[in-house]
């Protein structure tokens, strides 16, 4: 396991590409994601609290097994992705109670879904940008590698961090979701990269750090509740 500070002077070994995680590792909600439920629904009429949409949400979203689709149709992607999040957010909302307050919750749905696609319920990490600029600087192509869905190229665009990316791998796109050793290889395969001259940071243990490991990266475990940051 590595730490921010003796990274900076390990990169000297100069891996080929680096690649990271997206939500989590680059940028998080600005509060929380039941704040954010909680503050569209507002708009829509329907009063419910925080932290019961929150609780609620991660139940769901982790009932909902893994975002890739044996799809490479984009229009069909996109409405598979909408449909994913869509049970997400019906099932949240059932579990706090209020969905039955909607008068078209497909209504509230689209702008909720809309909404995660701008830059207004995201915070980039301070350290972000200085790490990617050092890496730029060093000439170290740089790779996304995500659990996300096709929404994180207009995120990254409107976070100002798309021009840092020469590649980006979502799990919606290539029908494999980490830790699922196919995401990594396509991933690989897009710089013409053995793993092992390869790294990989992400807060997940499991799905960055251990994942990348399997398939002979070097995995970097961003731990954020402990002050670790991307600076490595």
């Amino acid at each position: 396991m590595v730490h921010g500070r003796k990274c900076v002077h390990e990169l000297a070994t100069h891996p080929q590409v680096i690649f990271l995680d997206a939500v989590g590792t680059l940028f998080g909600v600005k509060s929380s994601v039941g704040t954010v439920y909680a503050e569209v629904a507002q708009q829509f009429g329907v009063e419910v609290s925080a932290a019961a949409l929150n609780q609620a949400f991660l139940q769901s979203f982790r009932a909902a097994g893994s975002p890739a689709f044996d799809t490479v149709d984009q229009a069909e992607l996109q409405e598979r992705e909408f449909a994913w999040w869509l049970t997400i957010a019906t099932n949240t909302f059932k579990q706090a109670g209020v969905w039955h307050q909607f008068s078209d919750f497909d209504e509230f749905f689209a702008a909720l879904y809309a909404h995660f696609a701008t830059a207004a319920p995201w915070v980039v990490y301070p350290d972000v940008k200085p790490a990617l600029e050092r890496w730029q600087r060093m000439g170290i192509p740089l790779g996304l590698l995500s659990n996300f869905d096709s929404r994180l190229y207009s995120v990254l665009e409107s976070l100002a961090l798309a021009p840092f990316f020469t590649s980006v791998t979502l799990s919606t796109q290539v029908g494999a979701a980490k830790p699922d050793p196919k995401i990594f290889s396509i991933a690989l395969q897009k710089h013409d990269c053995l793993p092992n001259a390869a790294w990989h940071i992400g807060d997940s243990f499991e799905e960055d750090y251990q994942a990348a490991k399997a398939v002979g990266m070097r995995g970097i475990w961003l731990r954020r509740n402990k002050g670790v940051g991307v600076g490595v």
